[in-house]
């Protein structure tokens, strides 16, 4: 294994650590966009209850916020609950998007890795090829086997690179695969708990039986009020 990356040239360092960036963020990224650290059931209920709830502390947003990346989404929803709906839903909004560069960070890195990984191995198979020219107009053609040897050589970055951008790809597009349902998820979750809190809301009540006055009373007081005063008895009459 030495010597076949030794055969490829000074263009295989720079190809064995972009492969080692790649599997390092696709490990990254296999243990950040696990469902339960994401988008977990019971965040979403707990979510749900909380906009239900007539009393809501501030302790429990917090737990719902610090516990996965749509807690804080949906946390952000409930500490907007007094506010008009067109508001509310552009706090969650904000707190969307800022959800979303959490779940694809890394991934440019992963789609810069794709596409200079062949292009630095079709440099060292041209670096590798200049080298074997080099060598035929000096010495000559002499041994054939040894030119195509030198070719081959030259050939093993092309075939590296290509072997991780391959390789790099297949990880990328599932990953933007998961992001995206996770981001559709959230969507719905987000939308879902609006309408709880609107529906919620604390609308003006009529005056309660207790502060009008019954009917029956009101209609004594306006006879007592109709009625003709006696006149008062006093002295003697004239």
């Amino acid at each position: 294994m030495f010597e076949l990356i030794q055969s490829g040239g000074i263009m295989m360092f720079p190809l064995i650590l972009s492969s080692i960036i790649a599997v390092a963020i696709i490990i990254e990224r296999f243990m950040s966009l696990r469902v339960g650290k994401v988008v977990p059931a019971e965040d979403m209920e707990r979510a749900r209850k909380l906009a239900s709830s007539p009393r809501l502390l501030d302790a429990q947003i917090d737990e719902l916020r610090s516990s996965s990346l749509m807690g804080r989404v949906l946390a952000t929803g409930l500490d907007s609950r007094e506010l008009p709906r067109h508001i509310m839903k552009e706090n969650v909004e904000e707190a969307g998007r800022h959800a979303v560069q959490e779940l694809e960070r890394y991934l440019p890195a992963l789609s810069t890795v794709i596409t200079i990984s062949p292009m630095m191995g079709l440099l060292g198979t041209v670096l590798g090829m200049i080298g074997v020219f080099s060598a035929i107009n000096t010495a000559g053609v002499g041994n054939p086997q040894q030119l195509a040897g030198g070719i081959s050589e030259a050939l093993i970055t092309t075939v590296a690179g290509l072997l991780i951008a391959i390789v790099t790809l297949v990880f990328e597009r599932y990953f933007k695969a998961r992001v995206d349902g996770y981001v559709t998820t959230m969507e719905r979750e987000a939308l879902r708990l609006i309408e709880i809190t609107n529906s919620n809301r604390k609308t003006p009540q009529p005056p309660s039986a207790a502060a009008r006055p019954p009917a029956a009373s009101a209609a004594a007081q306006a006879a007592a009020a109709a009625r003709p005063v006696p006149p008062a008895r006093g002295g003697n009459a004239a």
